[in-house]
């Protein structure tokens, strides 16, 4: 089952198959169950002269692949913001819930611009793409991933994070316009920025992910899209992050922040 017959699924039932090939570790990468929960809500809303604004999802236990049921419920309809919940629900236990706002453009005297600058890297096609090897989560396959910056999860840096390229594996997913739902299950395939101070392989999952839109979504599935993230701080079991994401323009087009829980 392609992404686009997934998100087909959710416009027309409400129990859903989770498919094959987008397993992290042993249960279903969160930027999938992310992308599936947003395409619940955009349904839900159904105004197009309404934007995304942000969005928080809580990763409340793990999705397995196989059957599931979404819920949406609207919390508020106003003229110019609609916010909403959903939940995606297995063995009769919430899993994971989505909060989102979405608002029409509103004439305002207030403009500020110090968005972060994008960075310079090397274009994707001088970059190696990240290998698949049997070792890495089964959902990479579903996306190119060229590292620019910082070192790579799992290599006993002496320093967080890291940057680079990414973008849907065209050899997956056929070109087409790119939704917000999209970019959901696209932005979370960067692993935490504390993985490269692990000395051995360990968990580490993502338990709260705040993301903010600024830019409007314009593009097409197979663009590449650049990302760097930020470590604030990690004590104690849990790490928490910041992360923007730019597109091949250099445009930003969305701020997330992550709370993530380290097993090592």
């Amino acid at each position: 089952m392609s992404l686009q017959q997934l998100f087909t699924a959710i416009e027309q039932q409400e129990w859903i198959d989770i498919p094959a090939g987008w397993l992290q570790g042993r249960t279903i990468y969160g930027g999938l169950v992310a992308g599936i929960l947003m395409h619940k809500a955009l349904v839900s809303v159904a105004d197009s002269s309404k934007r995304l604004l942000s969005t928080s999802v809580t990763f409340v236990g793990p999705v397995q692949q196989g059957q599931a049921r979404l819920s949406a419920e609207i919390l508020r309809q106003g003229k110019s913001v609609t916010t909403l919940e959903v939940r995606l629900w297995q063995d009769d236990a919430v899993q994971s819930i989505l909060i989102a706002s979405f608002g029409t453009e509103r004439v305002s005297s207030i403009e500020v611009k110090q968005e972060r600058s994008a960075p310079v890297y090397p274009a994707p096609e001088h970059l190696s793409t990240l290998a698949q090897h049997a070792a890495m989560p089964e959902c990479y396959q579903q996306f190119d991933v060229c590292w620019a910056e910082g070192n790579y999860p799992c290599s006993a840096s002496s320093s967080p994070d890291f940057g680079g390229w990414f973008r849907f594996k065209p050899e997956k997913h056929d070109n087409r316009e790119l939704s917000v739902a999209d970019l959901m299950t696209l932005f979370d395939i960067w692993p935490p920025g504390v993985l490269p101070l692990f000395k051995t392989l360990a968990p580490a999952s993502s338990l709260t992910w705040h993301v903010t839109y600024i830019h409007p979504v314009q593009h097409q599935l197979h663009d590449w899209f650049k990302y760097k993230v930020f470590t604030d701080y990690a004590a104690q079991g849990y790490s928490t992050e910041y992360a923007h994401l730019w597109d091949a323009q250099n445009r930003l087009i969305a701020i997330s922040r992550q709370t993530v829980t380290v097993f090592a």
